[in-house]
């Protein structure tokens, strides 16, 4: 369901979301400068990643975040975790300029260690709840997870929300974790972003509380986004409400 138009004094924020499959391209090469120059070609205010970590031993952040603050302006929101990873369960949300408010790492539930990061930003402008999330390959987990992030917001004091990640859901009816979410969110409708070369499958996704809107929802298909994963990224242009101080 797309959102209603906004009106046009509402503040905007360029935002994206990207599983840059561990910064390993379609030719099979691991770039993490390529993943870089991507996002600078995106030019985001604020965006999530998937796959930024790597999975096993350390968990190790991949890229180089001197060289990417350096390129474009963003730097990773710490989690509350010491250690070499950059996010949590390879989920990082990246931002220009905010203040957090609050953060919680969530455990999902599954075969596969999953999870999801919840932040609230003071933006300045207004204060956003950005959920990053990387949901399991089997649809019956999917569904949990979904719930378990719905179950974690529902606990919080309300906020316009914002979430991002890949969903690994390409399907919205009924039983399906899309139509949980929806409960919550206005959901746009869908982008293909999987595999970049031809994208088919609406894998990655975002979705905003009724109080924020999403426009110019699209995948940023460049032949460098092409190369750099088997994902492409997904850019919007979200309208949040009227501060209130």
């Amino acid at each position: 369901m797309t959102s209603p138009a906004p009106p046009p004094h509402l503040p905007t924020l360029r935002v994206a979301s990207w599983n840059i499959h561990k910064g390993i391209g379609t030719d099979r090469r691991r770039d993490l400068r390529r993943t870089t120059a991507v996002i600078a070609e995106i030019a985001p205010d604020l965006m999530t990643l998937q796959e930024a970590d790597l999975r096993f031993g350390t968990r190790a952040g991949l890229l180089d975040l001197h060289h990417l603050r350096d390129q474009t302006g963003l730097k990773p929101l710490p989690t509350g975790m010491d250690g070499p990873s950059h996010g949590w369960h390879g989920n990082v949300i990246l931002c220009r300029d905010a203040d957090i408010l609050d953060h919680h790492r969530l455990s999902l539930p599954g075969l596969e260690p999953r999870g999801a990061l919840i932040t609230d930003l003071d933006l300045g402008h207004g204060r956003l709840r950005v959920v990053a999330a990387h949901l399991a390959l089997l649809r019956r987990f999917r569904r949990a997870q979904a719930r378990a992030i719905l179950a974690l917001l529902d606990r919080l004091p309300p906020l316009p929300t914002l979430l991002m990640g890949d969903l690994n859901e390409w399907k919205s009816g009924p039983g399906t974790p899309l139509a949980d979410l929806g409960r919550h969110f206005v959901l746009p409708d869908p982008e293909p972003s999987f595999p970049t070369r031809r994208p088919f499958l609406s894998l990655d996704r975002m979705m905003a509380t009724a109080d924020g809107y999403l426009s110019d929802l699209r995948a940023h298909n460049t032949p460098l986004a092409r190369r750099a994963s088997d994902h492409l990224p997904l850019t919007a242009r979200l309208h949040l409400p009227a501060h209130r101080k």
